[in-house]
């Protein structure tokens, strides 16, 4: 029997209407866009309930497994370099996403999962000297996981996403750090690591919500658009809301006065999550604040560039006057020199950022931009070189003092040498040229800029970070003192902490001979 023709309009309507609305809520997932988090959270996850049956003498398969894992969502970038992918966008407006894998997402992702994939390398003979103090599974499982929120928050073009990386990738940190079980110093740096964290996190939702109240969205490139047309009455809670945010991610890049968190905590957290900290966790705060600053507020400027100027100048120099101040017989003040100087180091990143409020178009704000990107990359591969060739030597000197490495070319000449070359690419000296081409392009962005005080205050820097750089490396050199002399004891190197020495040596040293590369690696497009 026919149905009367107003009951099929009906009908054919109604399933029409089910089926916009379904399509609506329901989107295709473009995977291979979001391989590279997702193969680090599903990696992290199989490690998780791997160890559950894993037999303790078979505890490092857990390590390479995690090794691999991270090497695979490296590789997983690679499909990703022809051309910018985007999901989970507004089914009206395509353009507007939530996930963007563009050319400064793909750049972050390698700087964070290579930093991680180091990380890992590091911590398989850190596990494996203090098996009984480090539970690995559940290490691996924070490492993976604080990994994938690192590389997906590069990727958020909404604020909801970019808080949710953002607490994804430092809530598992919280635990590594005092994950070292009846360790004091750990559980007291990891509070005070929480702590401060959170304080940021409270701040920078507040300002969030300041902003969506005055725009009504939370997608970056509309609250671009809305931002200028925002009613009188509403423009100083507005600036409320770029100032607060600004302050939250202050506190995660430890820029001055929100670094007080940093030494303490690299000092009680095992050394390679420091090492972590100090490069993953400084591309975490970085690449937010670009994204909120440079991507979602840039009618606003005028409010958050000088702030970050000034910033900039605070964070280097105190930071660069901290390592000065840090004797050498002092128990783990090389651990407390590097804290202080990815303080400084974190100084140097801001100032090109600073410069993007003063660019005159997108494209000079891009390429401010592409100056801290390539700083970060160069930092990144030194900086986890320093940190590795500290845990060789802390194997056999536990309290990991300046003093200790007093003659550490007589007992092991190559990692000498290494860490030389990595103090000096941080000091931006020959033959360390990357880290010189590195502060070269950061201060041709602040005068560019028309920032000329901001590129004094850091030349001044540049040369207080001179006199420590060179005070250790010198000290690689000298005579050992008093029991030290004679024939050094051989000791065999593990080959997780041998591979991460060679491959940040490579690197840099690779990166000397064409420095080039770093900055048409980080040759961003953001608009």
């Amino acid at each position: 029997m026919a149905q009367p023709p107003v009951q099929a309009q009906t009908q054919n309507l109604t399933q029409n209407l089910t089926q916009t609305l379904a399509e609506s809520v329901v989107q295709s997932v473009d995977w291979l866009a979001i391989a590279p988090p997702t193969v680090a959270a599903v990696v992290g996850l199989a490690v998780l309930v791997a160890d559950l049956f894993t037999d303790d003498r078979r505890k490092a398969l857990l390590g390479w497994a995690s090794v691999a894992g991270l090497a695979v969502s490296l590789l997983a970038l690679v499909p990703l370099l022809d051309a910018d992918r985007a999901t989970f966008c507004l089914t009206g407006d395509p353009d507007v996403c939530s996930y963007t894998a563009d050319r400064f997402t793909l750049v972050v992702q390698f700087l964070v999962l290579g930093g991680a994939l180091l990380a890992a390398l590091l911590s398989m003979t850190a596990l494996k000297d203090d098996r009984k103090n480090l539970p690995e599974g559940e290490f691996w499982f924070l490492l993976l996981s604080s990994a994938a929120g690192a590389a997906l928050l590069p990727a958020s073009r909404d604020l909801a996403t970019l808080v949710v990386a953002l607490e994804v990738a430092s809530l598992p940190a919280f635990a590594l750090v005092g994950i070292r079980q009846g360790d004091r110093r750990s559980s007291e740096a990891a509070l005070k690591f929480f702590l401060s964290s959170v304080t940021a996190t409270a701040v920078s939702l507040l300002g969030i919500s300041f902003v969506y109240a005055t725009t009504g969205t939370l997608y970056l490139t509309e609250i671009a658009d809305r931002v200028q047309d925002v009613d009188g009455q509403l423009h100083t809670l507005t600036q409320a809301g770029v100032v607060l945010t600004l302050i939250g991610f202050a506190f995660k890049t430890a820029a001055v006065p929100f670094h007080f968190w940093v030494p303490d905590t690299y000092v009680g957290a095992p050394l390679p999550v420091a090492a972590y900290l100090s490069v993953v966790g400084k591309a975490v705060g970085f690449s937010g604040l670009i994204l909120v600053t440079v991507v979602a507020l840039p009618s606003y400027a005028d409010v958050w560039g000088p702030a970050v100027a000034v910033l900039a100048a605070l964070t280097m120099t105190v930071g660069n006057l901290g390592a000065l101040a840090q004797r050498s017989t002092r128990a783990y003040s090389a651990v407390r020199l590097l804290a202080w100087s990815s303080i400084g180091q974190a100084g140097y990143l801001l100032v090109p950022i600073a410069a993007a409020a003063y660019a005159d178009d997108t494209a000079d704000a891009e390429k401010a931009v592409g100056s801290t990107v390539a700083y970060a990359l160069m930092y990144a591969a030194v900086n986890l070189g320093a940190f590795a060739v500290a845990a060789l030597v802390g194997r056999t000197k536990s309290l990991n003092r300046l003093s200790d490495y007093r003659g550490l070319y007589a007992s092991s000449p190559l990692s000498a040498l290494l860490l030389a070359f990595f103090l000096l690419c941080l000091a931006g000296l020959p033959p360390g040229i990357i880290g010189l081409f590195a502060k070269v392009t950061v201060f041709s962005a602040a005068v560019d800029a028309g920032l000329g005080w901001l590129a004094v205050v850091m030349a001044v820097n540049v040369v207080i970070a001179l006199f420590y750089y060179l005070q250790w490396t010198a000290l690689l050199f000298r005579a050992p003192q008093g029991d030290t002399v004679g024939a050094p004891e051989p000791h065999r190197v593990p080959a997780p902490l041998t591979l991460a020495i060679a491959l940040t040596g490579v690197v840099g040293i690779a990166l000397s001979g064409a420095p080039q590369l770093v900055l048409r690696f980080a040759d961003i497009g953001l608009f």
